[in-house]
């Protein structure tokens, strides 16, 4: 049997210090994620939360839009809506913080993708909406979670229930986005100073503080794990670095232990 072939290229990850970057490579039909695809990105995903060194991700595509969302035509499979409520769960609790540039039209499940990065930053021309209801589509349980926990659910309804398409200033507005940009040129520019400030400070510290966000996000606090990850940052070399650099008015240097 042959496997199927589609324009583009698979989704490919660049590491460069301690940033990664995961980027979408199927520009002609609109970055649509197949199946190969989701195993691909759960993959990488892998090899990033196994290098300690990396402190952030980001999430990005080529072309006009950011992504199409899955191939409806391989819903139907029995693992389709499985594997990728599985892949937004895994880049949502990936162990670095992530940060999705949204370069254009967001459709579908890659919403979901977006709403699992810990930020969000699009350029004027980015649009959402999700089809689900004109299609008769049963959006996945996590993905739900996530609309309601990060938008709230009257905008979760707007867009899942009305099938409501959201122009940039809505997201922005509504939360999804956390910075617009002009252009790709920007956007490009904002998710590099977004890195660099992001990878500049304590990941012991943050890692933690971003598990226990996404916990309290979904009910109460886990106040054991919640300890645990307390205690592992106050006992960190990173914290008495931090106390001393600000003693000695200088930036401080992290190294993750």
């Amino acid at each position: 049997m042959t496997m199927a072939t589609h324009p583009g290229q698979p989704p490919s990850l660049q590491v460069h210090g301690p940033v990664a970057s995961l980027r979408l490579n199927r520009p002609d039909l609109a970055n649509r994620l197949e199946v190969e695809d989701l195993h691909t990105l759960q993959n990488l995903l892998e090899q990033v939360n196994e290098n300690p060194s990396i402190r952030v991700l980001t999430l990005t595509a080529t072309g006009r839009h950011f992504c199409s969302g899955f191939n409806t035509g391989a819903v139907s499979r029995g693992d389709a809506g499985a594997l990728f409520e599985a892949l937004a769960d895994a880049l949502e609790q990936s162990r670095p913080l992530t940060v999705a540039g949204i370069n254009g039209g967001i459709f579908g499940g890659a919403t979901d993708l977006a709403l699992a990065c810990d930020f969000r930053i699009g350029v004027q021309s980015t649009s959402l909406f999700v089809p689900a209801a004109e299609l008769g589509l049963h959006f996945y349980g996590s993905g739900l979670e996530r609309y309601v926990s990060r938008l709230g659910l009257n905008m979760a309804k707007r867009v899942l229930l009305a099938a409501e398409r959201l122009d940039a200033s809505h997201m922005l507005s509504c939360g999804f986005l956390d910075k617009l940009v002009a252009d790709a040129d920007a956007l490009q520019s904002e998710l590099e100073r977004t890195a660099e400030r992001l990878s500049s400070l304590a990941p012991l510290a943050v890692q933690g503080m971003k598990r226990n966000l996404n916990r309290l996000a979904r009910g109460p606090l886990d106040r054991e794990l919640l300890a645990r990850d307390i205690q592992c940052a106050m006992n960190s070399a990173d914290f008495a670095e931090g106390v001393q650099a600000k003693a000695e008015r200088r930036k401080p240097v992290f190294t993750g232990t």
